[in-house]
């Protein structure tokens, strides 16, 4: 049986494991959101950032990404090393529908509303705040936020906040 990954985030621009295909789906039940703390990547425990989670209700589009059986074990343990620094995710088999109507399984990861890095939902001014200025050890906040967005654009997926975020971002460094 094929295996497939679901990115919504950075896993859409910076894979970072071998695939033999990718393509949009959509996932109903989660929509994406920057709504965890970033202690590591894109910020630290005393200047946190902002990074995206699957969270819960609407709907997200992003990228599946399939994965030769060969591959499966290795980018499974690529992921839970990237993705489970600190736990703030969840490990979740979620059904993708791909453009073509089909639907496959995708591994993937939702936040886990208990876990202390959880943001839930802020204002776009608290977002702007929180993401300016701040960085971890995979660069400057920004640069994640703005570089999601334009690959958003590049696959065809609207996204009105993160869309609206990049813009303000872009606005203040003009």
């Amino acid at each position: 049986m094929p295996f497939h990954v679901f990115g919504y985030g950075s896993l859409m621009w910076r894979p970072g494991f071998a695939h033999i295909a990718r393509e949009t789906a959509t996932v109903r039940g989660r929509h994406r959101r920057l709504c965890v703390y970033s202690f590591v990547h894109r910020g630290t425990e005393a200047r946190p950032g902002l990074v995206l989670g699957l969270d819960r209700g609407g709907a997200c589009r992003g990228i599946v990404f399939q994965v030769a059986d060969a591959d499966r074990e290795a980018v499974i343990e690529y992921l839970r090393a990237r993705e489970q620094v600190t736990m703030v995710y969840q490990e979740r088999m979620v059904e993708a529908k791909l453009a073509d109507g089909r639907s496959v399984e995708a591994l993937t990861y939702v936040v886990d509303r208990q876990h202390r890095q959880y943001a839930g939902q802020l204002s776009h001014e608290e977002t702007l705040e929180m993401v300016c200025g701040a960085v971890g050890q995979s660069g400057r906040n920004e640069d994640y936020v703005l570089s999601t967005a334009d690959h958003l654009t590049e696959v065809g997926v609207a996204d009105m906040r993160l869309h609206g975020l990049a813009a303000a971002l872009r606005q203040r460094a003009a």
